[in-house]
């Protein structure tokens, strides 16, 4: 094919299309436009450039930041309570060994180990300083029934309660599926001793 037959060929295909112009209407020379000022707003510039005062407490004055590395600091190190799987197993005592927090950001990075009953895990997480978010990863590979590896607890209000979300969809009707369970930790492990009344 030539040059001249390749442009024959085209030139059907190129479309010119026209933009639509909007007429402007001339003003005769002398005539003007009305000018509608609004009292409230200021023209000056002076006054444009006098800073706005806030009235009250509106400006959001929290710091995750701050709170992430408050928490990393702060926060327990030993938490205890139960597990309770969804299929009706009987509740299982659970304790949680934070070994160390560091603060990353918004977020508070969470290692240490998990014992479910007599099945003890390693455990990695975050924790999230503005929402109070949790998530805890059991990483060891045998665990407890109800439960199974790549699995994850999420909690949304810090370490209690928490849910399991399976690493995959799961059969309800087959028991070796992990169907999880509730996770509902405390922060006070040593047994209270109860006071009494001295009358």
């Amino acid at each position: 094919m030539t040059r001249l037959s390749k442009r024959a060929y085209l030139a059907p295909i190129i479309l010119v299309f026209t933009m639509p112009v909007l007429l402007a209407m001339d003003l005769a020379d002398g005539s003007q436009v009305p000018f509608q000022s609004n009292p409230q707003l200021p023209l000056d510039p002076i006054q444009l450039m006098v800073p706005a005062v806030i009235e009250g407490e509106s400006v959001e004055s929290f710091d995750p930041v701050a709170r992430a590395a408050d928490l990393a600091a702060s926060l327990p190190r030993n938490w205890c309570g139960s597990f309770e799987p969804f299929d009706g197993s009987p509740t299982v005592d659970v304790t949680l060994e934070i070994a160390s927090a560091t603060a990353v950001g918004q977020m508070v990075n969470l290692r240490g180990s998990m014992t479910f009953g007599s099945v003890v895990t390693p455990v990695q997480g975050n924790l999230h300083a503005k929402s109070d978010q949790l998530d805890l990863i059991p990483l060891a590979d045998p665990l407890i029934a109800g439960l199974e590896p790549g699995g994850v607890f999420l909690g949304l209000q810090g370490f209690s309660p928490t849910g399991w979300q399976s690493p995959r969809l799961v059969n309800v009707s087959d028991p070796s599926a992990g169907t999880g369970g509730r996770l509902a930790l405390t922060s006070s492990c040593e047994a209270e001793v109860p006071v009494q009344p001295l009358w």
